[in-house]
């Protein structure tokens, strides 16, 4: 009987932090204009939309860990191309994925290191709605109220409703020291994250793998945001890519993932 109080109390533990820390909804934004982000993929489960990603590479897309953590046993595909999730679209194409490499330190229990790349069958076919996105490779942070553009078909409604279209928003970047406050994170934003302001503007649950889009270059990856999307008080969070360039250069190159 101890035993089993003791798993029970773990549980109710880790259902209360998934609330705390719901896994990044487009909240506050618009239609994306149609192909205008070839580099956008849909990361699938079973035929299902779960999370957003970016084609880094030919065979590449870049998404986060914990994408995937629910997917064991699951059909992994990679849409891309794509602006509808449902209807045909001349460039769109489904891929099998060959490999799946989450960051070796990467656990349910963080938001640390929440970075996933996925090797795709096949070379993709690169074209008008497909297209290879630059990635910042220098480590230092975005100034403070940059704007940046972030896309994804994560639910957009607090009813949760999930759209069909691709939709995007702009956002400006919140420096980390502000993110910190006990107000908003609490310490919780290391210098591997990078936070953007959240007042009724946001990414949200779907939204996750998804690239955060700074001058043409990806800065960071959806990771996390607060249990209420869009709530100033938590600022939606991002891993930045470049504090991992040594890791994602191992991968594509397909050294050990480290």
């Amino acid at each position: 009987m101890r035993r089993s109080v003791s798993v029970a109390a773990l549980v109710l533990l880790g259902a209360a932090l998934c609330a705390a820390q719901p896994r990044g909804r487009i909240l506050g934004g618009k239609v994306a204009e149609p192909h205008a982000r070839p580099y956008m993929a849909s990361v699938q489960v079973n035929g299902t939309h779960v999370c957003g990603g970016v084609l880094l590479a030919e065979e590449w897309v870049l998404s986060a860990a914990h994408c995937l953590e629910d997917a064991a046993g699951g059909q992994v595909q990679v849409l891309l191309g794509a602006h509808s999730l449902s209807q045909p679209e001349l460039f769109k194409r489904l891929y099998d994925v060959r490999r799946v490499v989450p960051h070796p330190d990467s656990r349910p229990d963080t938001l640390d290191h929440d970075l996933l790349l996925l090797q795709l069958s096949e070379k993709a076919a690169l074209g008008p709605a497909v297209r290879i996105l630059p990635w910042q490779r220098e480590d230092r942070d975005v100034a403070p109220g940059t704007l940046c553009d972030v896309a994804g078909w994560g639910v957009d409604t607090h009813a949760g409703r999930r759209p069909d279209l691709l939709k995007q928003v702009q956002l400006p970047v919140l420096d980390r020291d502000t993110c910190n406050l006990r107000a908003h994170h609490d310490g919780a934003i290391t210098g591997r994250m990078m936070c953007a302001q959240s007042h009724r503007r946001d990414t949200c649950k779907g939204d996750s793998g998804g690239p955060l889009v700074c001058g043409g270059v990806v800065e960071g990856v959806v990771s996390s945001g607060a249990r209420v999307c869009g709530n100033r008080k938590k600022p939606g969070i991002y891993t930045r890519v470049a504090s991992y360039a040594g890791w994602i250069d191992s991968v594509l190159a397909g050294g050990a993932a480290s």
